[in-house]
């Protein structure tokens, strides 16, 4: 049983705060600045990339339950006084806008103060509705020490934070321990019982068995964090976070999680597809429709159930390149005789991916990312490969890194998936938009290349 397909509405809650903080953004303007002869076309993107820009490096929606409200205002603060000065620094280059620095303050004060209220609107409604006992995250502890008895105790005197613990587990044996079970079975525990985070004494655990969790963590989507020993001395992936006083470790997010990123990412998904759309598939699709109809019958798109993020399914789209069949489902091999002749043609040139840029406006995949599989694929390299559930953890991808440095086409054993999960890996812990562009690029280079098998 994998936990990775578990759904939050919680997920959704950043989305519709920078949703909520964008469109106060863009809309206060048409109140404040209708006197000042300013293009809002050019203030609205100018204003949208400035306040992601902002948020981005300052950190603004690095907001989490256990998060203190004193810190979540002085991050407003800090967000509304650099953005002002971004918009300030908007019209000596808006050639006939008139400065009026009355209007501004006035638009940088409001935009600070529907921000605030919103935000601690949520933040006490938030509060409020994990007292009545929703939007828990359950919990559970390795070690049976001071510091993790003190955290235990955070999480019961703090039930508006939202965590459920749910019990000690540890191998030392110490009389009247409230201890839950052996280290070594929370595995099953993890899973049978739905466990959202487990919280690790460094003190209470070796190396090698710390390694097995996290890599178990990574492919159940799991969060692990750890309780520290101050004597010890940390590695840099590990970040320093406060329930009020008390010290806890995380592992250090990937860029690709940050939320100001998925909303750049999304941003440019959503323009760079609907530019394919309009200028190429537009033309194209006739063209393909009437190729493919003339050489077998059937439908011209094809759609096949692949894997997206948190491993949901969804309907891949291609151009149809085999004759109808009962096995469409099977994957295609080099040679494959169910081939048609416009189907080898439209593979090897990887036109008949074209209409997954619908998938990418739909918001099931990305332009970039991990490519997606078939289920059988998931199940068969899920547990023999290390770190393969961290390719689920984002949305996949038209292309992807693997692709452009020769991982596709048929998988003919371990060796071909562990290469592409090592570059899947590396490309989610060190992607940015400009990665994505060079990929893209590299994609349309070698689109002449060899044959692939999906």
């Amino acid at each position: 049983m994998s936990l990775s397909g578990r759904g939050r509405y919680s997920k959704y809650l950043r989305p519709i705060s920078i949703g909520f903080d964008l469109l106060t953004v863009l809309l206060l303007p048409f109140w404040f600045f209708c006197t000042l002869n300013v293009n809002f076309l050019h203030f609205a993107a100018y204003a949208t990339v400035s306040w992601c820009t902002v948020a981005y490096f300052s950190g603004f929606y690095e907001t989490y339950r256990y998060t203190a409200a004193t810190k979540i205002l002085s991050r407003l603060i800090r967000q509304s006084v650099l953005f002002l000065l971004t918009v300030i620094a908007f019209f000596p280059f808006a050639k006939y806008a008139i400065f009026e620095s009355r209007q501004i303050l006035l638009y940088g004060i409001s935009v600070f103060l529907i921000v605030t209220i919103f935000k601690f609107a949520l933040y006490l409604y938030l509060k409020r509705y994990r007292l009545s006992g929703s939007n828990i995250r359950k919990t559970v502890i390795i070690g049976y020490t001071p510091e993790s008895i003190r955290l235990k105790d955070f999480f019961e005197g703090n039930p508006d934070y939202g965590y459920r613990f749910m019990g000690f587990f540890s191998d030392r044996k110490h009389e009247n321990m409230p201890i839950e079970g052996k280290v070594s079975g929370i595995e099953e525990y993890i899973l049978e019982n739905n466990i959202d985070d487990i919280y690790c004494s460094l003190n209470e655990i070796g190396n090698v068995r710390l390694r097995e969790l996290v890599a178990f963590c990574d492919t159940n989507n799991i969060v692990i964090k750890f309780i520290p020993d101050t004597k010890q001395i940390f590695s840099r992936n590990l970040v320093i976070d406060y329930y009020e006083s008390f010290p806890v470790l995380s592992l250090r997010k990937t860029p690709l999680h940050e939320p100001v990123a998925i909303v750049v990412k999304r941003v440019f998904d959503i323009v760079f597809s609907f530019l394919v759309t309009i200028l190429v598939l537009s033309w194209l699709t006739p063209i393909m429709a009437i190729l493919i109809k003339l050489e077998s019958k059937g439908p011209v798109f094809y759609r096949q159930i692949r894997a997206g993020i948190n491993e949901q399914e969804f309907s891949c789209f291609k151009f149809r390149s085999m004759r109808i069949n009962d096995q469409m489902d099977k994957l295609a091999v080099k040679n494959d005789p169910r081939v048609t002749k416009v189907g080898k043609f439209i593979r090897k040139t990887s036109i008949d991916e074209l209409p997954q840029f619908l998938n990418v406006l739909l918001g099931d995949m990305s332009v970039v990312g991990p490519r997606p599989h078939i289920y059988s694929i998931n199940h068969r390299y899920s547990e023999r490969i290390k770190k393969y559930g961290a390719r689920h953890t984002v949305k996949p991808g038209i292309t992807g890194l693997a692709q452009v440095k020769g991982f596709r086409g048929e998988i003919n054993g371990d060796e071909d998936m562990i290469n592409r999960i090592r570059y899947d890996v590396f490309y989610i812990e060190n992607w940015s938009i400009l990665l994505d562009i060079k990929i893209i690029l590299q994609t349309v280079v070698g689109m002449f290349g060899d044959e692939k098998a999906y």
